[in-house]
């Protein structure tokens, strides 16, 4: 597969990362926590996209962006709980 798109729609309190592949769209929603961080509270990948890497690109681009903007994630999204559970290398990004 080609490498995956992701958009960043960034509001005043809330935000989420968006993927659209053959028009099905994937999402990685968040709340922002002032000075705790992003809350990730959703990942929807739909099932035409499942096993194609969807869901963890949405995690690695908050994990990316986290790093960039200097804040914490709190996973409440057991999706990203568990990626934050297979990647310790994460651990001083959890909130």
């Amino acid at each position: 597969m080609n490498e995956i798109k992701i958009t960043r729609e960034d509001g005043e309190t809330r935000g989420r990362y968006v993927v659209t592949i053959d028009g099905i769209e994937a999402e990685l929603t968040y709340s922002k926590a002032g000075t705790a961080g992003l809350i990730a509270d959703h990942t929807g990948v739909p099932e035409a996209l499942a096993g194609r890497g969807v869901g963890r690109a949405l995690v690695n681009a908050l994990i990316a962006d986290a790093r960039t903007e200097g804040v914490r994630i709190i996973p409440l999204c057991p999706f990203v709980n568990a990626q934050f559970q297979r990647h310790p290398e994460w651990a001083d990004l959890r909130g």
